[in-house]
């Protein structure tokens, strides 16, 4: 019974490694302290622009939002000096012109990063392709308007319309869908396929059947990002489409307004009191367009992703 109460009483040696080990354990206790204190610290600073400008467009575009003109008339007939009128010509331009930009882009984002990741195998088309995508997600916006006047209007004798508006939009979200879609892809495991391929599923099934639901959540935020991205851009509709206080459903014919557009003829008619409301109500309308579509990708991809 002595043997085994010596046995088990620590010696000079383990009380020595007891207390190293727990010096050690309050200095690593110290550093996570230090390290969670500076994170939350950097999200906080990082917080206080984003609340701040959210809070200047709320404060100061609330009101004529609160008024039923503002969604259900147009700016026709009204001077920008005066009060009263909406923005419904606008709202209508901005969804019409990211409506058409969505369709095109969209599925040639998605099925492009699809071949990259699953069919490439880096192969010289790959290589190419990656390499353009990277070069298309830094050309500013000005450049891509440029470029579709010159091709579009210019080349081709097209008028300048709601529908240049959105090729030029095109060239700057599909680059951004495709790189998010191919990260997507890409962190889905590898397992998941040779499963599916293993159980003698086809490789364009196990795409669509395994691949593309476990990372459409990551997809669907991504798609959502590059609207967000291309649906306040203003050089294109300086460009490309005129402007107009009147609602206009044609995309191929005729000026057509935009919210973006009608900030910028907002910011040139002045700084009267109506010019201004009008002007943080568009800016608060566009914000709201932006936070409803964000609400409507998460629900859609909460809905129809795969379940971990």
């Amino acid at each position: 019974m002595t043997n085994n109460v010596d046995t088990l009483t620590p010696g000079p040696n383990q009380l020595g490694s007891v207390s190293s080990f727990s010096h050690i354990s309050q200095g690593r206790k110290t550093t996570n302290t230090i390290a969670t204190v500076l994170v939350y610290a950097t999200m906080a600073i990082a917080m206080i622009p984003l609340i701040w400008v959210l809070w200047e467009v709320i404060s100061r575009g609330i009101a004529p939002l609160l008024t039923a003109d503002w969604w259900t008339r147009s700016q026709q007939g009204v001077m920008y000096h005066n009060p009263g009128g909406g923005a419904l010509h606008a709202i209508q331009g901005t969804l019409i012109q990211t409506g058409i930009t969505s369709l095109l882009s969209i599925p040639i984002g998605i099925f492009t990063a699809i071949y990259l990741v699953e069919y490439s195998n880096g192969n010289r088309l790959g290589r190419i392709t990656t390499f353009m995508v990277d070069i298309l997600t830094g050309v500013p916006s000005i450049v891509a308007a440029l470029f579709v006047f010159t091709t579009w209007i210019t080349l081709f004798g097209f008028q300048r319309s709601g529908m240049a508006v959105a090729l030029s939009l095109v060239i700057l979200m599909v680059p951004v869908i495709i790189r998010n879609t191919e990260e997507m892809l890409r962190v889905v495991p590898m397992d998941l396929r040779e499963a599916s391929y293993a159980l003698g599923v086809p490789k364009w099934k196990t795409i669509v059947k395994i691949v593309l639901p476990t990372a459409l959540s990551g997809i669907v935020t991504g798609v959502m990002l590059a609207i967000a991205r291309v649906m306040g851009e203003s050089a294109p509709v300086l460009i490309l489409v005129g402007s107009s206080q009147a609602l206009n459903p044609d995309p191929f014919n005729g000026p057509m307004s935009s919210l973006p557009l009608m900030m910028l003829d907002m910011y040139k008619a002045g700084t009267s009191p109506a010019v201004l409301d009008k002007l943080w109500g568009a800016a608060l309308t566009l914000v709201l367009i932006i936070a409803l579509l964000n609400i409507g990708a998460r629900v859609i991809s909460a809905k129809f992703s795969v379940k971990q």
